[in-house]
């Protein structure tokens, strides 16, 4: 996965944009509904602490061919980005996202020792993932993996990524993901912040001894939203976006520690409507909206400034001095130049305030909100 510092923009852009490196990232939803995120290091050069869905760039290693720049496949769903989903989630949270050839179901017949030790394994390098997956007798489980949303950074960011976003629910019933796992790790320490939260805790990512991430957790969507509109916790465009489309159906009802857990039937309906809601054909503006699984957002900051400058000019109604809008509708340059007529979303558009510890005051708003009815690509 990218470091903080990736995303910090360059002073003087390069006439020539860094070639956007394909990725993965997962939305894991837990088997109450609610959603992993990661806690970088405080030691981080620059944005500190930002909380972040498990992935990162695929390898031809372990993964199998990647797309060239120049092939179509670059930025589309593919086998290669389904691989790299599944083997990043196992490296960066130990959650093996397979199923077993014995029982067809989730893969958890291996000890927690095993377990590490396979992730320590593949991230060094000393074996591919599929030789290991072979070995466990277990299957990646790529078609459980659901399209959410593509993601292209910006051209003024000096390291790009092409980021294809997919939700993977685990199985309903579930007390955890992991055998042996238990709801708390001596290794893993609490969140400031965090401390009251009463949710699973999974171990500490171990095969970089916590260089990346200090802690690995479960929370309700609306959970994490809460946090990080009250600053304290640092959430990415993208994470806060995609976070914010799940909140009204999944664990919802989940506000506070004391807050029961909705049964099992309460736990699919809520998927079920959350499903509802993503394949449903949507319309804005009197024009059929793309679904959010062929949608390929590069963000555009509108007015004065670039992807990440602090220095900002408020564009559009309500929007306070210093603030960016991020108009979402258009794919980046290297999906526009393959001509194939993808877009983004125009519905909503992203404000935040860049600091130099990250992006803070990060919300979504309806695009006519900010903008006014009928405008365009801007």
């Amino acid at each position: 996965m990218s470091t903080p510092a990736d995303h910090e923009p360059l002073k003087k852009p390069p006439k020539t944009p860094a070639v956007p490196r394909p990725s993965s990232s997962v939305l894991l939803i837990s088997p109450t509904n609610q959603i992993l995120l990661l806690h970088r290091v405080r030691t981080s050069s620059s944005f500190a602490s930002a909380h972040v869905f498990p992935g990162g760039a695929l390898s031809p290693e372990h993964d199998g061919p990647v797309p060239d720049v120049d092939d179509p496949g670059r930025h589309q769903d593919g086998l290669a980005y389904r691989m790299a989903a599944v083997r990043e989630t196992f490296e960066e949270c130990g959650i093996l996202l397979a199923t077993s050839k014995k029982t067809g179901k989730l893969f958890t017949e291996i000890s927690d020792e095993e377990r590490e030790e396979g992730r320590k394994a593949v991230h060094s390098g000393k074996v591919k993932f599929r030789d290991l997956l072979e070995t466990w007798d277990a299957v990646p489980d790529t078609e459980g993996l659901v399209p959410f949303t593509r993601w292209i950074t910006p051209p003024n960011v000096p390291k790009r990524f092409s980021t294809q976003m997919y939700l993977y629910f685990l199985p309903l019933g579930s007390i955890s993901p992991t055998k042996h796992a238990s709801t708390s790790s001596a290794k893993t320490p609490p969140n400031p912040g965090l401390i009251d939260e009463d949710e699973i805790v999974i171990p500490n990512p171990t095969h970089d001894g916590g260089i990346e991430h200090t802690a690995a957790r479960f929370l309700p969507p609306n959970k994490w939203i809460d946090l990080a509109r009250q600053n304290r916790i640092i959430l990415f465009p993208p994470q806060f976006f995609l976070t914010l489309l799940l909140s009204p159906y999944l664990a919802s009802t989940v506000t506070s520690p004391s807050s029961p857990i909705p049964s099992l039937s309460e736990l699919q309906a809520e998927r079920d409507r959350l499903a509802a809601f993503l394949w449903k054909p949507r319309m804005y503006d009197g024009k059929p909206e793309v679904s959010f699984a062929e949608a390929c957002i590069s963000p555009v900051v509108l007015g004065k400034g670039e992807y990440g400058q602090q220095d900002q000019d408020g564009v559009g109604r309500g929007v306070g001095k210093d603030t960016a809008v991020l108009a979402l509708d258009r794919p980046g340059r290297e999906v526009e130049a393959l001509g194939h007529g993808r877009c983004g979303v125009r519905e909503w558009v992203v404000t935040t305030r860049f600091k130099k510890d990250g992006p803070r005051d990060v919300d979504v708003r309806r695009r006519e909100d900010v903008l006014g009815r009928g405008v365009g690509k801007l």
